[in-house]
C-alpha cells in the first residue's frame, strides 16, 4: 500500500465533506500540519466540526479556517491568542466545547484506543460537569467523559518510513500522537521520508498502522538532498 500523496491537496482528495469532524495536531503554533490546513481551506468545505488544543492565531493554522467561517465547532482547551476566535465565540457564530486540557489528551487517547468513555475527577462540581453523568469511587467523586472520534486527522511529524511510521520532533509531539490515533483516516505532513527499516524501532513515536496517507513537506534544499539521496 503506497501511502505517499504527492501533496497536500492531493493528500485531501475524496476525503473531506462538509459537516465532518477532524482532529487536528498541534499546541500553539508548534508542531501544526501548516500544509495540510491550508489544503483544507483550499477545499471551501465548511460546518466543520475541529478537535484541537486551540485554533492557532489570527490568519495563521486554524486561524485561516476560521477566517473563512469554515469551523462552526471547536473542541478546545482554551481561546488562546487567536482575536478572531474570542470574537466569534462571544457573538454567538461558532460553537464552542471548551474541555480541560488534561481530559482533551485522554478523550482522544481514548477514542483511539477504542474506550467509550472514563471518569475523571476534573471538572466535577463546576460547568464542566453540568449534563454529564457522575459517580462516587472510594468516597470521591468523579465525571464520566465521553470519547472523542474523528472523521479524518490532520497531524504533523518530524519524520517518516514509507510506512507510516513517525518521529516527532521534541515538545512538536504535543497533541499529534493523540489526534492521530484518533481519526478514522490519518494524514501526516512530515519534513522527511525514509526507507522502510531505516528508522530505529526504538525511536518510532507512533506506529505506522494509524497512519493511511503521508505529505513530504520539507524545504527546497532538503527535498534536493532526498532526492540525491534516493538517486545514489
Amino acid at each position: 500500500m503506497n501511502k505517499i500523496y504527492p501533496s497536500a491537496k492531493a493528500a485531501l482528495d475524496g476525503l473531506v465533506e462538509n459537516g465532518m469532524t477532524l482532529a487536528v495536531g498541534g499546541f500553539g503554533l508548534c508542531g501544526i500540519p501548516e500544509a495540510l490546513i491550508g489544503a483544507l481551506r483550499d477545499t471551501g468545505k465548511n460546518g466543520l466540526t475541529v478537535i484541537s488544543n486551540n485554533a492557532g492565531v489570527d490568519g495563521f493554522g486554524l486561524g485561516q479556517l476560521l477566517e473563512t467561517r469554515q469551523i462552526s465547532k471547536m473542541i478546545s482547551s482554551y481561546v488562546g491568542e487567536n482575536k478572531e476566535f474570542e470574537r466569534q465565540f462571544l457573538a454567538g457564530e461558532l460553537e464552542l466545547e471548551f474541555t480541560p486540557q488534561g481530559t482533551l489528551a485522554e478523550k482522544l487517547r481514548a477514542g483511539g484506543a477504542g474506550i467509550p468513555a472514563f471518569y475523571t475527577k476534573t471538572g466535577y462540581g463546576t460547568l464542566v460537569a453540568e449534563g454529564k453523568e457522575t459517580r462516587e469511587f472510594d468516597g470521591e467523586w468523579f465525571v464520566m467523559e465521553r470519547a472523542l472520534r474523528a472523521d479524518v486527522s490532520l497531524v504533523k511529524a518530524w519524520k517518516a518510513d514509507k510506512s507510516g511510521n513517525l518521529i516527532f520532533n521534541k515538545t512538536a509531539r504535543n497533541f499529534n500522537p493523540l489526534a492521530a490515533a484518533a481519526g478514522k483516516v490519518c494524514i501526516v505532513e512530515v519534513e522527511e521520508i525514509v526507507e522502510t527499516g531505516e528508522l530505529d524501532a526504538d525511536q518510532i513515536h507512533l506506529p505506522g498502522i494509524y497512519v493511511q496517507r503521508l505529505v513530504l513537506n520539507a524545504s527546497p534544499e532538503k527535498r534536493i538532498e532526498q532526492r540525491t539521496v534516493r538517486s545514489a
